[in-house]
């Protein structure tokens, strides 16, 4: 049913993962419009993601993880 609202643990871990790319990026001293850049997204969009807003799609992990140059597994840990 995608029009029923996700579990609280879905939105919990979605921001999990948000926190381990905004780790990653000031890590590698990139601000969210340079990393928006590098994966074709805009600086809007890296921020819903960093902020566990928005449900992205595999792609766009799989484009920050290569720009981050950190393992996929990494940032969903």
């Amino acid at each position: 049913m995608p029009n029923d609202p996700m579990p609280d643990w879905v939105l919990t871990r979605r921001r999990a993962v948000g926190d381990q790319i905004r780790a990653a990026r000031l890590s590698h001293k990139l601000s969210q419009e340079k990393l928006g850049e590098l994966v074709g997204l805009d600086r809007k969009t890296v921020n819903r993601i960093e902020q566990g807003a928005y449900a992205t799609l595999l792609d766009h992990l799989i484009l920050i993880a290569q720009a981050l140059d950190v393992p996929l597994s990494e940032l969903v840990q």
